[in-house]
């Protein structure tokens, strides 16, 4: 049986967006892939609200993408989907596209090192609904012009390393209800394209 590893933030946790609960394992994208790829693969569902990609976390290593990679990479999965970086867009932190591109290819880099094959995610494009939200202390103006800019950098960094990659603001949007995370309706969609993605390409 295959692991695929599944790290990100919030959106990978399954955050409720309004209740910060979690949605059940039927309800989140993991939980569902992990039913449809059953019993080829083995899905280690690694989310984590709040964490940050490339930059380190005011919150602490369970919170900073790149310190906690290797722990999971160390269970040897054949696939990872790395889907995380629109935590670095928070005002506290105010990284360059430079920053991002530089800090993405460095984690993807030590993915393809331990010979995991790697899918690769765009973050979700925010909305003006996140100013008026939950986490409007978290994120500003500059954080919603910076994640229109992330879709092309992630492309270019899969291009270049020559890694799958999907754009899911291509076919789902983030809730109104916070303008962060997903709705149940989205969670299908992604676990469907996310599906197709590993099984039509023999992952």
């Amino acid at each position: 049986m295959k692991k695929i590893l599944c790290f990100g933030d919030s959106n990978t946790y399954g955050y409720v967006p309004l209740s910060g609960q979690r949605y059940d394992e039927n309800t989140r994208w993991t939980g569902i892939l992990k039913q449809k790829l059953l019993p080829d693969y083995e899905v280690i569902e690694a989310g984590c609200n709040n964490r940050n990609g490339f930059i380190e976390s005011n919150c602490g290593d369970e919170c900073t993408g790149f310190k906690m990679l290797p722990k999971y990479l160390s269970e040897k999965p054949d696939i990872v989907i790395l889907a995380i970086g629109i935590n670095d867009t928070q005002k506290f932190y105010r990284p360059t596209t430079d920053d991002i591109k530089n800090g993405l290819i460095s984690m993807c880099k030590s993915i393809i090192d331990s010979k995991s094959k790697l899918i690769i995610i765009a973050p979700p494009v925010l909305n003006e609904d996140v100013l008026k939200g939950n986490f409007a202390f978290q994120f500003d103006e500059i954080s919603i012009e910076t994640s229109k800019q992330l879709p092309d950098i992630y492309k270019n960094v899969a291009q270049d390393l020559k890694c799958a990659f999907v754009d899911l603001n291509e076919f789902v949007r983030v809730s109104s209800l916070d303008g962060l995370h997903y709705s149940p309706e989205s969670h299908k969609i992604i676990a469907d394209v996310l599906n197709k993605k590993i099984t039509s390409n023999n992952l």
